[in-house]
């Protein structure tokens, strides 16, 4: 199964003008129902981008010893998951990642397990060669009035569960119909 999470406003929104998440609610409850789920997958798959912010802070959880225990553990999440990251600019990666060029469709449903993708150029990709098989987005109780929009065509999908947090996020887990 193929699984894209994002959190999002409530005006639907990813992040806010110049690529802005300070808006983002996440405390040590998100954090850890984070890597519940992300511990489970086999594989998290990212644009360019996207995998680059993750670069910037993962790897290096134990410079960190401020930070709070979840981001410690995702850390770790993180830096031991297989990774496969789309790029055209990329020549290698670390962290045990491997780059890829093009979506191959078939590839990608032959996948065993289940897969993590993220990233809004990517995922907006995979829901065009629909590969998306479940969507969970986590909205925050803010609108930002601009930004990067989860979904840029229209898309039928089917509720599956709703789950607040005591933070004000709600996750909302949809399914094809």
């Amino acid at each position: 199964m193929i699984i894209t999470m994002a959190s999002i406003s409530l005006d639907g929104f990813m992040e806010g003008p110049d690529h802005d998440i300070s808006w983002h609610h996440v405390d040590d409850e998100m954090h850890e129902h984070f890597n519940t789920e992300l511990a489970r997958m086999s594989r998290f798959i990212d644009g360019r981008r996207n995998h680059e912010t993750m670069l910037a802070a993962w790897p290096h959880t134990d410079e960190h010893p401020e930070w709070p225990k979840p981001m410690h553990d995702f850390g770790r999440i993180w830096r031991e998951m297989p990774k496969i990251v789309y790029s055209r600019t990329l020549e290698t990666a670390e962290w045990n990642t491997v780059v890829k060029r093009e979506i191959d469709p078939d590839e990608l449903r032959k996948l065993p397990g289940d897969s993590m993708v993220g990233g809004s150029q990517l995922v907006g990709a995979f829901f065009d060669h629909d590969l998306i098989d479940e969507v969970r987005l986590y909205v925050n109780p803010v609108a930002i009035g601009g930004g990067t929009p989860f979904f840029k065509k229209a898309k039928a999908l089917a509720l599956k569960s709703t789950r607040a947090f005591d933070i004000g996020v709600v996750e909302l887990i949809y399914g094809r119909p």
